[in-house]
């Protein structure tokens, strides 16, 4: 791998880099949780329902997934450096876009505009990183990165609330600007240039087939949810991307550089941790779509107050980060993921039960049990994916991981507004509790899709994920070394 040397020393980038990733993750955590929380009230200033608004947060995780493909191939091409400013660039001018829009329409042409910039962000920060820093030091520099960045979702759904109740909700995206001035003027001085003078030309057939693909099934599930179309043409415009993935799956095979190299996936670990990630945030995505629709809408809480409620998730994903290091050491990616996925699943599954006469303690206890296990369930799978993949194919794996991540989250709100659109069914939404009993029977569904994934890590060996968590290896008798 031919890569230009960084301006600033190793040690230098070492000790600053993760500074830099940090402000772009905190950037974006803000940013979603604020829209989060500022649902309900800019669906009222747009004249339009809550739940026809999840375009607004569909868009923007939809364009990740379009376009996180890419970003690998960007940065090898462009240099980390450069395209890292290009993304801060697109996401800091979406957020402008974003608070002077007009419309639903006009929101979600900005929101795509965030997306584009996000899509090169967060992957070209990760990938930095791992080319930084060797994978017995990975586990360390990614916990040092996502404990700050936690502080976005920690302060964004209080934020969001104050912000929507004292001032017009466009003022919740001007607050990315700022921060976006601060993460340029990091990037100039310590974001080091890593490159691939030798990339492959990009793979445009692959990145069109699959990209259109995964963006007209994220509009089939949106319009299904929304009944704006009768069952035949939705049913052929599902097949019609099913056809283009297999397209594209077809494609990938044959060609020796696609756009998303699926041979990776015959990595046990990479397998295990993309494929068992997808289905665990299928669930995950849909939640803080449904919460401040549940503490809103449902509990009629104000805006500020409902933020209030989700804090203790993120209070105690900080915490659990600081922890989930030794944890992973003593117990190891297989007995932690099976476990803890199972235990994740029955806390989102916990939230059908919250009604008007759930105590406020009992509600903040549920939301800091859940941050507790999202955050070391999204360390262990977000470490295991580079446990066995080389320096050569980091690129690649950083943005197949991505991509499954962000198309994940998409169609987690999408199948969380889908649910609730079923249970709702003509009923309108101003209809307090039958919308309440709806949203209970989204939590059911999204917390039982992510149990169900706890059985993909079974496929996991006692001491995959050692390398990153500097977990001894477990003795093993000679039949079983032989069966290994």
């Amino acid at each position: 791998m031919a890569s230009a040397q960084p301006t600033p020393s190793l040690d230098q980038t070492k000790r600053f880099m993760p500074w830099l990733v940090a402000v772009a993750l905190f950037m974006e955590n803000l940013d979603a949780t604020i829209v989060n929380t500022a649902v309900p009230t800019m669906a009222a200033s747009l004249e339009v329902t809550p739940l026809s608004l999840k375009g607004v947060l569909t868009s923007y995780t939809l364009c990740l997934a379009v376009f996180i493909p890419i970003s690998g191939w960007m940065a090898d091409r462009f240099g980390t450096k450069r395209v890292f400013t290009w993304a801060v660039c697109l996401f800091t001018l979406g957020s402008l876009a974003c608070g002077l829009a007009l419309n639903s329409p006009m929101l979600v042409a900005a929101r795509v505009i965030q997306g584009i910039g996000g899509a090169m962000m967060t992957p070209v920060g990760r990938l930095a990183l791992v080319r930084t820093f060797p994978k017995s030091e990975m586990l360390n520099a990614m916990n040092f990165v996502v404990i700050p960045a936690l502080i976005g979702p920690l302060l964004g759904p209080f934020m969001g609330g104050v912000i929507v109740h004292l001032l017009p909700w466009r003022s919740i995206f001007f607050v990315n600007l700022p921060i976006g001035l601060l993460g340029l003027w990091l990037i100039k001085r310590h974001m080091p240039d890593y490159r691939d003078e030798a990339v492959a030309p990009l793979d445009r057939w692959g990145f069109l087939l699959f990209g259109s693909g995964i963006a007209l099934l994220s509009y089939v599930l949106e319009i299904f949810g929304e009944h704006r179309l009768t069952v035949g043409p939705i049913l052929g415009l599902l097949a019609v991307s099913l056809a283009l993935l297999g397209a594209y799956y077809r494609h990938g095979t044959r060609v020796p550089n696609p756009v998303m190299r699926l041979s990776l996936f015959q990595i046990r670990t990479f397998n295990v941790a993309v494929l068992g990630g997808i289905i665990t945030r299928l669930g995950v995505g849909g939640m803080p779509f449904l919460l401040p629709l549940l503490y809103q809408i449902g509990l009629g809480h104000p805006p500020w107050q409902a933020g209030l409620l989700t804090m203790p998730q993120a209070a105690a994903a900080i915490a659990m980060k600081v922890m989930s290091k030794g944890i992973l050491a003593r117990f190891g990616h297989r007995r932690v993921l099976t476990v803890n996925t199972v235990g994740f699943g029955l806390t989102m599954a916990a939230f059908s039960l919250v009604g008007p006469d759930t105590p406020i303690w009992t509600i903040l206890l549920l939301s800091f049990t859940q941050g507790l296990f999202s955050a070391l369930q999204f360390t262990g799978m977000n470490t295991l994916v580079y446990a066995d993949i080389s320096d050569r194919d980091a690129s690649m794996a950083n943005s197949i991981a991505s991509t499954a991540q962000m198309m994940a989250l998409s169609f987690g709100v999408a199948f969380a507004s889908l649910v609730t659109a079923w249970f709702v069914g003509d009923i309108p939404q101003s209809d307090r509790l039958h919308f309440m009993s709806a949203l209970h029977h989204a939590f059911i569904a999204l917390g039982s899709a992510t149990i169900i994934a706890s059985l993909m890590f079974w496929r996991l060996r006692a001491d995959d994920g050692n390398n990153v968590s500097n977990r001894q290896a477990e003795p093993t008798s000679p039949e079983t070394a032989e069966a290994a």
